[in-house]
């Protein structure tokens, strides 16, 4: 998989700042990350760009979520762009229209366990049942790759649990909440070095801001490599 298990978050305003930022990484990153955040800002388009004009593969993080025909009509509009990866939330209602709705092409459906930004007071305070994180992030796991989910999202720390399921096999397990050694936290509560959540069974690892925020962002993607090759 190599360079591909790098996965840079492009979380900028705009397509502008973005592509500014893609420029800047050049060849050492292959595999870039689109959210919400910049959706209004031409996020769609410069999607399109980086895969068809410049060869990179894409990861659209929209967490879809809606009753089943309205996912199902979202999704196929989406995989006319010949994207790689998109996320919908994990219930597995809403991984089946998903599937549905990328069939015939080679679009990946990710499911959403629990947000790596939350933990257990946040879950109290949306009225999610009581449970260990881990417990509930590895059956929200197991549930959606058993809807036909091709990978789920989850935090570094449930990485090694979700890939010892019987269900995870062929399956894969993308990792945000990853910080470089030294890295600060922001605003994210259940985290790992990137060597950590390589090593604990995730596949991609994706890195926003200690590589977008940094003065040399190439050198910061190349230090991301080294650590994963340390592996």
């Amino acid at each position: 998989m190599g360079q591909d298990q790098l996965i840079v978050a492009l979380d900028v305003p705009n397509a502008i700042e973005g592509m500014r930022l893609v420029e800047r990484l050049g060849d050492e990153v292959s595999f870039y990350k689109i959210g919400l955040g910049m959706l209004t800002g031409g996020g769609l388009a410069l999607a399109n760009e980086l895969k068809q004009e410049l060869g990179k593969r894409v990861f659209l993080d929209m967490k879809l979520f809606d009753i089943g025909a309205t996912v199902e009509n979202a999704v196929r509009g989406l995989a006319q762009f010949d994207l790689d990866f998109l996320t919908v939330h994990g219930d597995p209602n809403v991984v089946r229209a998903a599937k549905q709705g990328a069939s015939g092409s080679d679009l990946k459906i990710l499911a959403v366990t629990i947000l790596t930004s939350l933990d257990r007071s946040d879950l109290d305070a949306a009225m999610i049942r009581d449970g260990d994180i881990a417990d509930l992030v590895t059956e929200r796991a197991g549930r959606a790759f058993e809807a036909g989910a091709d990978g789920v999202i989850a935090s570094p720390q449930e990485a090694a649990r979700i890939r010892a399921l019987p269900e995870a096999t062929g399956r894969l397990i993308v990792t945000p909440g990853v910080r470089p050694a030294g890295a600060a936290l922001g605003d994210q509560k259940r985290v790992a070095t990137p060597a950590q959540a390589i090593a604990d069974g995730a596949d991609h690892i994706v890195v926003g801001r200690p590589i977008w925020s940094v003065n040399d962002p190439a050198a910061a993607a190349r230090a991301v490599q080294a650590e994963i090759s340390s592996t």
